[in-house]
């Protein structure tokens, strides 16, 4: 055995970094966090000190356990995970875990960190070896803890006064802030009218635009951010349009021409956030698809470490750029000297350099054979573009500004209309040879690359005036988050860690916080509700400033500037008592988001939308009337705040009664927990592609023939007397009475089976309500009032959900059903 053991967290870094080291070294893989908090409260003790209660994970105990043997035949343990928080409290977890074990005892043990896993950076890594961060893991251990009890107390309060399976966090819950109020901004928009008049220009066989900047000497505003318009209506876009025909004759005169050059200096190289905007933006990457090709990239050798604040490079890692740049693109697309670029993060820490390839001299097109798939190549050419691009010349733009004035030059006062052309023609590409970075659609000060050009114009030379056009423009709302802006936003508002951003996105569309219109993210209803819920009720808690500043604090722990337990102390008691208030004061109806959008035409009975235990209904009049109301769940896709009357009338119209069957067994039709369904008798066939609003009579006994043709074919054998059938099932014949579902047997055949036998089966066999757990009984209540679709959980009491660590309880995924209640339907 090796008389040093080196620990990675992946197989891949382990393998990598293998070739680099002589024999006298094992390298093995930790495979990521090897503990973690255990899944059950007082995982975090804020009355013990925040003391905190850690557990092997199940799937990394057997690498644990090989660590272990290894360690026991080394001389020394070299710690080499990732040179940030979690990578430092990676090692500080599995130091004392062996040391637990005694497998440390008398022998060497360092830190290693390294930012790129090249022979060099990992043999000099090696020789300047040190001692573990106390303060790196003291901040993670914050940061985790935090975390833990944000989640662990609100998760639950969310479900008890909401519905079950929402899940709040730290900065989760204002990422969906942020997209919730982004939808309020967009809902809330008020459309202005306004127009702009064109002009198409000719100079000899050169056409070119030009647009109205002055009229009747006074300027034309055209201001969208604050929504300032000269023409804001068609009968004066009209008046202009004549008053400047008649003015010009046919010809603008050509007032003052202005040229200078404008140059454009390259880009930073990439951080861990502008790297995950601008994949989004070209290569339509998640978050969590770019960090995981990066991570991937990282391990195989290709680019330095990639969760980093940083903008800065190495010396040599310049000099490698520029000499590249030389044979690549030339010397004269070389910067004039050495681009510097600044961090403008404050808390800028992880890293010490931006993310670049290890070797700018590894062009993405030589480079592709070490690349594993598509992803990683594309990702490795933006990366290497980016870096290469930073050390080279600005782009250089020849710009023209020409003022043309209706008519002659003379014009003064209320007889003076002029027109601007503008021109830009690319003089020196400079580093957009290399790289063209993109932007976020509500980006307002990005300079164009795209070249117009005009022709060659004079002071006082006429043009022909071809056509004045006017054009009419509504403002626009603000644009829902991508993921691209999200970040930006969350880096912005200094919210979060950009290396968290893609597991927190993927939070949102797990819990179905989000839906996905494009690329943008568009918040459902239950998410508007939480988060109003948290805004109204835990303001400070989900407070763009507030979480900011408990980044300062984490980045101050991490420095060494702060102690841990007492900032958590200074969070705990008012975040603690907040809980408990709202607990015992905040009821589950006033949560709700209850809407009344109108009154029934028939029963004068209020008809409102709100939210319930399993989503979005309708009601119809309220607990308080004499009859039980009436309720109905949204359809698919169906929104809260766009529920009209009309709507609700609709969805309350199921159940409806259809008329007989020639025997005389009633038909109707309603929706239930499977989806649509005709009833006959206390049977139930399933509607496929039909409406249930308008289905008819003759439609539903085609559906119930169907349905009972189908029941004949997958019945092996019927005893009517006992309530018992054989029946041929997805998975192979099975034994059911409606209570209980039993499989066959392999070495019996169905059809010879002897009542006796079934009941044998059936008593030995679970009831098929006992698979919901606790939820199996309620179901059963539920489901007594057969084809009423919705029964709102807000009606009836709610069972206290049982509390448990967030991270446990991110794990529970309730089972599908209905929005606010089950109408009965038979599954098979």
């Amino acid at each position: 055995m090796s008389a040093n053991l080196v620990i990675v967290e992946s197989p891949a870094k382990a393998k990598t970094i293998k070739k680099y080291l002589g024999p006298g070294f094992e390298v093995l893989a930790s495979y990521g966090h090897v503990r973690d908090l255990v899944e059950k409260e007082g995982a975090v003790n804020p009355d013990r000190d925040f003391e905190m209660k850690y557990q092997l994970i199940d799937k990394n105990r057997p690498r644990v356990d090989a660590i272990e043997r290894a360690m026991r035949k080394a001389d020394a343990l070299f710690l080499a995970t990732d040179p940030d928080r979690e990578g430092e409290a990676i090692s500080w977890h599995l130091s004392e875990i062996l040391r637990e074990r005694g497998v440390l005892d008398g022998k060497d043990l360092r830190r290693v960190r390294f930012y790129e896993i090249t022979k060099n950076a990992v043999r000099a890594a090696l020789d300047n070896a040190e001692g573990l961060n106390d303060n790196l893991v003291n901040a993670q251990q914050a940061r985790r803890a935090l975390d833990y009890l944000v989640g662990f107390n609100l998760s639950p309060l969310l479900w008890r006064k909401i519905k079950p399976g929402l899940s709040a966090g730290r900065v989760q819950s204002v990422a969906l802030r942020l997209i919730c109020e982004r939808e309020a901004e967009i809902t809330h928009f008020t459309r202005q009218e306004y127009w702009t008049i064109e002009a198409d220009a000719a100079r000899d066989a050169a056409r070119f635009p030009a647009r109205l900047v002055e009229f009747r000497g006074e300027k034309v505003e055209v201001d969208t951010q604050q929504g300032r318009f000269t023409i804001t209506g068609e009968a004066q876009a009209r008046e202009v349009e004549r008053a400047i025909i008649g003015a010009a004759g046919g010809f603008l005169t050509v007032d003052t021409v202005e040229s200078k050059p404008r140059r454009r200096n390259p880009p930073p190289p990439f951080t861990t956030s502008t790297l995950q905007q601008e994949a989004a933006r070209k290569l339509g990457f998640t978050a969590r698809r770019t960090m995981q090709t990066a991570q991937r990239l990282y391990e195989a050798g290709f680019i330095t470490y990639m969760r980093t604040d940083s903008v800065s490079l190495s010396d040599d890692a310049v000099a490698g750029i520029r000499d590249t740049i030389r044979t690549a693109f030339g010397e004269k697309a070389l910067s004039d000297g050495v681009n510097v670029y600044r961090t403008k993060s404050k808390n800028a820490q992880e890293a010490h350099e931006a993310i670049r390839p290890t070797s700018a001299a590894s062009l993405p097109q030589q480079s592709g054979r070490g690349f594993h798939d598509e992803d990683q190549r594309r990702l490795y050419a933006l990366i290497w573009k980016r870096a290469v691009a930073c050390q080279m010349a600005p782009a250089v733009f020849d710009t023209v500004a020409v003022d043309l004035v209706a008519g002659g030059r003379g014009a003064t006062g209320t007889g003076r209309h002029v027109f601007r052309a503008n021109g830009q023609t690319l003089l020196e590409p400079g580093f957009l040879a290399a790289y063209h970075e993109d932007h976020d659609e509500d980006e307002t000060d990005v300079e164009s690359e795209d070249e117009q050009r005009l022709p060659a114009l004079e002071p006082g030379e006429r043009v022909t005036l071809e056509a004045v056009r006017p054009e009419q423009h509504f403002t626009q709302p603000p644009p829902r988050y991508t993921e691209a802006s999200l970040v930006k936003s969350l880096e912005n508002h200094g919210i979060g860690r950009p290396s968290t951003y893609a597991s927190i996105i993927e939070t949102l569309r797990y819990r179905k916080y989000v839906e996905m219109s494009g690329r943008a993210f568009v918040p459902t209803d239950i998410a508007k509700i939480v988060s109003g819920f948290l805004v109204k009720y835990f303001e400070t808690y989900v407070d763009y400033g507030f979480t900011a500043l408990m980044e300062d604090v984490l980045d101050e722990i991490s420095n060494g500037e702060k102690e841990w337990r007492p900032e958590l102390a200074r969070f705990w008691k008012p975040f603690s008592r907040q809980v408990a208030h709202i607990a015992k004061s905040v009821s589950r109806e006033e949560v709700a988001l209850s809407r009344e959008i109108g009154r029934d035409p028939a029963s004068g009975k209020p008809i409102t939308v709100r939210m319930g235990q399993y989503g979005a209904f309708v009601q119809q009049g309220t607990r308080d009337d004499t009859e039980k109301p009436k309720f109905a769940s949204l359809l698919p896709g169906q929104r809260m705040d766009e529920v009209s009357l009309e709507d609700a009338l609709r969805l309350l119209s199921l159940p409806r009664a259809l008329g007989q069957a020639p025997d005389g067994t009633p038909i109707s039709v309603g929706r239930g927990q499977y989806g649509p369904y005709v009833k006959y008798g206390t049977k139930f066939a399933s509607i496929k592609d039909d409406d249930p609003f308008t289905l008819t009579l003759a439609r539903a006994l085609e559906i119930v023939t169907a349905k009972q043709h189908a029941d004949r074919e997958r019945t092996i054998l019927d005893f009517p007397e006992a309530g018992i059938q054989v029946l041929k099932g997805r998975y192979g014949p099975y034994v059911t009475d409606r209570k209980r579902n039993a499989r066959v047997p392999k070495d019996r055949g169905p059809a010879t089976l002897a009542l006796e036998e079934c009941v044998a089966l059936l008593a030995a066999a679970p009831e098929r309500g006992s698979r919901f757990g606790r939820r199996g009984a309620k179901k059963k209540a539920v489901e007594t009032a057969p084809g009423n679709v919705a029964v709102a959980a807000v009606a009836a009491p709610v069972p206290r959900a049982k509390a448990k660590a967030p991270r446990k309880a991110a794990a529970v995924k309730a089972a599908p059903r209905t929005a606010a209640g089950k109408g009965r339907r038979a599954k098979e």
